[in-house]
């Protein structure tokens, strides 16, 4: 089936970013990308493929405890790289090749005793909820279905602090009046309506989170994005080079973005994302692989390009990425995520599709001269150089 990839797609209201450069591009979740029945608006995944192609570093940032983070990426196809989660107590390297799927790679810690303490003498019966890493929440008094991802172990109040958290979660009747209060007790409290509020180290926020890993990344503050709806993103707005608010964002969320798109039923973020692609790839419709290999070739930076391909005990390729050779180096510079599960015949086929060159034989079915012996990739692994 074609993506129906063209850059007239972007909805109005969004202005074309440039595309050449490498962006990291971070991202809330529910509002988001995730409606409020937990789907995934269409077109959401082939984008964020596209612009991972395009060799973007893309980074969920959500409020979503680790738990209840790890089925939404696989939904979206994010399951390699970084994620921040806990609004930014935490994040996490994920990896589907390990036995859990992550692998923690921060998390800030405080002691919950104060708060705690605090919560429960400014509202009656209020719940009380201690983020337990990729498992779930110790609680107080259970929470109704739906309120905590994963799974919930009531204990004693006394129990709920014994040692240090990455995120307190508290519940209960008018609890955003006592803001100040809990924050009085040193922490950071972020409301979400006004009978929740989330509790961080001090000093946390997704933008924290995502300043470490623009650092360690390497990318320029200036070629940063963001998008998001919610009063949890509005340091992640404030930080971004280029912040976008969905259109049904609150007024004072949309009030600190550079940019309002449009809301989820909209297609906001697809029309953020497809900002970040080329404009001169073509028009015509293609296949998800097609235009994947399409953009991949064409945004990458060096004077020559490969893509390269690894297989298992069948001929299913486990990866596809496009390498490109700068200065005497290979590097590599997007993955193409419709290439795991294809074959190579099926690259071959989309190359052609997207009007790229590859080498090829002069008799016969004149087929492709693929490489091998392919250095940092692994065995059975083969590369085809391409061409524009």
């Amino acid at each position: 089936m074609g993506t129906g990839f063209q850059q007239s797609d972007t909805l109005s209201g969004v202005a074309a970013a440039s595309t050449t450069a490498r962006r990291l591009v971070a991202l809330d979740i529910d509002g988001t990308l995730l409606d409020r029945d937990g789907k995934v608006p269409a077109g959401t995944v082939e984008a964020l493929d596209l612009v991972r192609a395009a060799g973007h570093e893309v980074v969920l940032a959500t409020g979503r405890s680790l738990v209840g983070l790890l089925p939404v990426a696989a939904k979206l196809g994010l399951t390699h790289g970084l994620a921040v989660c806990s609004n930014g107590g935490m994040t996490a390297h994920l990896d589907p090749t390990l036995p859990s799927g992550y692998v923690i790679d921060a998390a800030r810690r405080f002691d919950p005793d104060p708060v705690i303490g605090r919560a429960l003498t400014l509202t009656p019966g209020v719940r009380i909820g201690v983020e337990e890493i990729g498992w779930g929440w110790t609680v107080n008094t259970v929470f109704a279905d739906g309120l905590l991802n994963g799974r919930q172990k009531q204990v004693r109040v006394a129990d709920l602090g014994d040692a240090p958290a990455t995120r307190v979660a508290v519940h209960g009747s008018g609890i955003v009046l006592h803001l100040e209060a809990l924050a009085a007790t040193g922490v950071t409290v972020t409301p979400a309506g006004a009978d929740w509020a989330d509790i961080t180290a001090p000093g946390t926020s997704k933008a924290t989170a995502l300043e470490r890993l623009r650092a360690r990344m390497g990318v320029p503050p200036e070629a940063t994005v963001a998008v998001g709806d919610g009063m949890n993103d509005l340091d992640m707005l404030r930080w971004a080079g280029r912040s976008y608010a969905m259109g049904h964002a609150p007024t004072v969320v949309q009030a600190v973005a550079d940019e309002v798109t449009g809301t989820i039923q909209e297609h906001g973020a697809v029309a953020v994302l497809r900002s970040l692609l080329p404009v001169d790839i073509g028009t015509a419709p293609m296949s998800h692989l097609a235009a994947q290999l399409a953009i991949a070739t064409h945004t990458a930076p060096g004077h020559a390009v490969v893509v390269r391909v690894r297989h298992g005990s069948r001929a299913d390729l486990t990866h596809c990425e496009v390498w490109t050779l700068q200065g005497d180096t290979w590097e590599r510079h997007a993955p193409v995520p419709a290439g795991t599960g294809a074959t190579m015949r099926n690259v071959e086929a989309a190359a052609r599709e997207a009007n790229l060159v590859y080498p090829r034989g002069d008799e016969g079915r004149r087929r492709a001269h693929w490489r091998t012996s392919v250095p940092n990739i692994g065995p059975a692994a083969f590369e085809l150089p391409l061409s524009r």
